[in-house]
């Protein structure tokens, strides 16, 4: 059984009355960048609070771990043991969740959807939501049963460094930047060591926090469609290491636009590489 909507959000007052159908699963992608709130932390949040049978999918372990960027989407078949062993199969309808602000869950819908998995959508203002709509937490181990799962790899939703490249270099692309604006003009540095400050050629700055409403919940497509301007053409969204970039895939989507592709390794490849740049300086 599929979603009936083709937005990719659903509202917890839905997944209230629906969690306990058979075929649907619940998945924490919660997920912190460095300081007191890392991937350990996520896990131990997990741990003492999650929507009832809830898994916990963390972006880290579900990566290509040959790689030296962070967090890179694995191959098909890593991805289909991992998530085959967290209990999801090819029939499950999957509802993704995290408690801070969509980075994770994002990223999470989007590597199902590069995988060929389309049967997902994300909780319109995750945890937080949850809660509000008087849904329980739950601290109890979910057991799991291993799982039949095909992952078939889609390319058109992933762009590596060689398209990059010639993307920039033709202009054919659309390219949406989810950094904040000082990093994005290059007048605030980069959290990462030795990474320059600026932004790819052409691209155009859309900071990921910019499209979620005061309540925490996605915007409005009309609200989105006011942000995002012109959106015709192909795109392809792009971050610090390629998590909330998924976060304008994920409203993208809300705009009907399913074919967006993320760049995975971001700035964080990117920036650390002889490629072209901009400043708001034009330097």
């Amino acid at each position: 059984m599929g979603f009936s909507r083709s937005d990719p959000m659903v509202a917890a007052d839905w997944l209230v009355e629906n969690l306990s159908s058979p075929d649907l699963l619940t998945v924490d992608a919660s997920w912190y960048l460095g300081g007191s709130k890392n991937a350990g932390q996520a896990r131990c949040d997990y741990e003492a609070a999650h929507i009832p049978s809830a898994v916990f999918f963390d972006i880290d372990d579900v990566a290509d771990h040959a790689s030296a960027l962070p967090h890179m989407l694995p191959d098909a078949e890593t991805f289909a043991s991992k998530a085959g062993g967290l209990g999801i199969a090819d029939t499950s309808r999957l509802v993704i969740y995290d408690k801070n602000s969509y980075a994770a869950s994002a990223r999470a819908w989007w590597m199902f959807r590069a995988m060929g998995f389309e049967n997902v959508r994300v909780l319109d203002g995750g945890w937080n939501a949850w809660i509000e709509a008087g849904g329980e937490a739950s601290d109890a181990p979910t057991a799991v049963i291993e799982q039949p799962f095909n992952a078939q790899k889609r390319e058109n939703l992933v762009k590596s460094l060689e398209q990059m490249a010639s993307i920039v270099a033709q202009g054919s692309h659309i390219i949406f930047d989810a950094r904040p604006s000082g990093r994005f003009s290059g007048e605030s540095p980069e959290p990462r060591a030795d990474l320059k400050s600026g932004h790819m050629p052409g691209a155009r700055n859309v900071p990921a926090g910019q499209v979620r409403a005061p309540d925490g919940k996605l915007k409005s497509a009309e609200d989105l469609d006011s942000l995002f301007g012109d959106t015709s053409g192909p795109i392809v969204t792009s971050c610090g290491s390629g998590v909330t970039a998924a976060v304008l895939a994920l409203a993208l989507a809300r705009l009907g636009r399913d074919d967006v592709a993320v760049y995975d390794g971001s700035w964080t490849e990117w920036g650390a590489g002889d490629h072209p740049i901009e400043t708001v300086r034009g330097v």
